[in-house]
């Protein structure tokens, strides 16, 4: 049951991702061509540089915990793959434990800084709404990152598996 919980969080955030890197790249095209053929209408899609800020906030906060669980933060991989047994095990704890304390004491201030930001009454200039849909995707992200340390640690799950099944064999 715990295994297709996090299942269905990694489908969440890769369709998450994916729509939002997709809804950009569309909402992007939109607004260059606008630009090109019809500089009146581009001041009425002024948003859509707003929009797109969002978005990749959200698509590079809820990327974290992918980025990390394929091995594509940036690591002293080469040091690390050198290493074997106790000392490899220990070195990995260590950076496991870092990453979650790190992750988490910024979960903790991304989240106080997103309510403060609510509670200040912060309304973006072009879309009108709250500025809080620019400060959510900090806490959301750490504490993704957040999860995928703890499992790490929990031996859940291993970013290194790839390379220890290789170097067994």
């Amino acid at each position: 049951m715990f295994a297709r919980a996090l299942d269905a969080i990694r489908i969440v955030e890769k369709t998450f991702v994916a729509i939002v890197l997709i809804a950009m790249s569309f909402l992007y095209f939109v607004n260059v061509m606008v630009r090109y053929f019809s500089a009146e209408l581009a001041t009425e899609l002024a948003w859509i540089d707003e929009a797109t800020l969002f978005g990749l906030a959200w698509l590079v906060f809820v990327g974290l915990g992918l980025a990390l669980e394929r091995r594509r933060h940036i690591a002293m991989t080469v040091l690390i793959d050198q290493l074997r047994g106790s000392v490899a095990r220990l070195v990995r704890i260590a950076i496991n434990l870092t990453g979650l304390v790190f992750c988490l004491i910024f979960t903790k201030f991304s989240f106080d800084l997103a309510a403060f930001i609510y509670r200040s009454g912060q309304i973006s200039p072009t879309l009108g709404t709250t500025m809080l849909w620019l400060y959510a995707p900090l806490p959301v992200g750490f504490a993704l990152l957040s999860l995928r340390y703890l499992l790490e640690l929990a031996g859940l799950q291993s970013r290194f598996l790839i390379r220890d099944v290789l170097q067994d064999h």
